[in-house]
């Protein structure tokens, strides 16, 4: 019972790398997801980008191996966007810059130091509308994905898939809100027969099984635990709202005309992510959620894990305010709410993470490698 609880840096995307350390050494965190966004992506929402991807090489490398060793610090990196549909050309830019994090985490040491790369797969709509459309974009990430993971365990190095189904990703005039592949276990389990190199696995967001009215417990229960290399802490809580109501738990909420929704009394979407009548907040901050924390917490490291639990921060009432003190609370609750769960209990300092137990950060010694492309991949 030692387990690292981590930072995911999106919170903090005004902030510089050392800023960004300095906040979480004030949070109590051991490590950091650094996100590391594609600048012009197609993504506006909760983006940021901690390190220069364009220009990072051995020498970037060892200065964060160095940093990170001296002020006790573990890291990974990711960045979430569409890689097997949307528009074509940013297709195409994120699959070269995904690469991209593929050779970072490769020149910091890659699995040697527990450096990940966590990306989503996204979905193709065009596909997905059509009959068989789930299977024909499961057809669609083994068309992608295989040299992508080939490439990574070349390099000894593991993607992680997160499971948020990215509800919002589509206009809530859309008929579904299922928008990445791996939202569901039983995608990621098929993703993983079809592609059975241990060099992709995943990150296990409970929250986004729990507005989907789904026991995490039993989803933990059900996973290969060799998978399952980090878990973001984000807690959900159901809304017991008129739109909950009137539309119900299982379907998106549709959006329809405001005058015909208005004379009916119905409600609809205020945006596009407002279809599933939840609330994000974070474990231990502001009030309950609908999960059992312990009880989830306890399943996982019944069940061996020792990986990090990494603090996803996208709660109403901590960073969505925008308040960068807001925000580091919302983060130290987390870290205290999980605390007696996951870190032994030390005479007069009480739960306190084991630093000494901790492995050594190695000297990747890599030598500098050039960036690839898919087209290069594909040759």
């Amino acid at each position: 019972m030692n387990n690292p609880i981590w930072v995911m840096t999106s919170a903090f995307k005004a902030l510089t790398f050392d800023q960004v350390l300095a906040q979480t050494k004030r949070i109590g965190a051991q490590g950091m997801e650094l996100c590391v966004f594609r600048r012009g992506g197609t993504r506006t929402d909760h983006v940021a980008t901690h390190l220069d991807y364009e220009t990072f090489g051995p020498d970037d490398a060892q200065r964060l191996i160095e940093t990170c060793q001296r002020e006790g610090m573990r890291f990974s990196v990711g960045a979430y966007e569409n890689l097997i549909g949307g528009d074509p050309a940013q297709r195409l830019a994120n699959q070269n810059h995904l690469l991209k994090l593929i050779r970072i985490a490769h020149l910091c040491g890659g699995d040697r130091n527990n450096v990940k790369v966590g990306t989503f797969v996204g979905y193709n709509y065009d596909l997905g509308v059509q009959d068989r459309g789930f299977e024909k974009n499961l057809d669609e990430f083994v068309r992608v994905f295989s040299p992508i993971v080939r490439y990574a365990e070349s390099l000894g190095v593991t993607l992680l898939y997160e499971n948020c189904p990215m509800e919002g990703w589509r206009p809530a005039s859309s008929p579904t809100t299922y928008n990445n592949l791996p939202g569901t276990l039983a995608a990621r389990k098929l993703m993983y027969a079809l592609v059975p190199s241990r060099a992709h696995g995943e990150t296990y967001d409970p929250s986004h099984d729990v507005w989907q009215n789904i026991d995490p417990i039993d989803v933990i229960n059900a996973s290969d635990m060799s998978r399952i290399h980090r878990v973001h802490i984000k807690g959900t809580r159901n809304l017991r709202s008129p739109a909950r109501v009137h539309w119900g738990a299982l379907y998106p909420m549709q959006t329809v005309d405001p005058a015909r929704a208005k004379k009916a009394g119905v409600p609809i979407p205020a945006h596009d992510w407002d279809r599933h009548h939840y609330e994000p907040m974070l474990p231990g901050f502001g009030g309950n959620d609908s999960m059992d924390w312990r009880g989830f917490l306890q399943t996982l490291m019944q069940r061996g894990f020792e990986n990090p639990f990494v603090i996803e921060n996208e709660a109403d009432n901590s960073a969505h305010t925008g308040n960068l003190g807001a925000t580091v609370q919302g983060f130290q609750a987390a870290v205290l709410c999980l605390a007696p769960i996951v870190w032994p209990l030390v005479p007069e300092d009480g739960y306190r993470f084991d630093a000494a137990r901790q492995p050594a950060l190695v000297d990747p010694q890599a030598r500098d490698i050039p960036v690839k492309t898919m087209n290069e991949l594909a040759s």
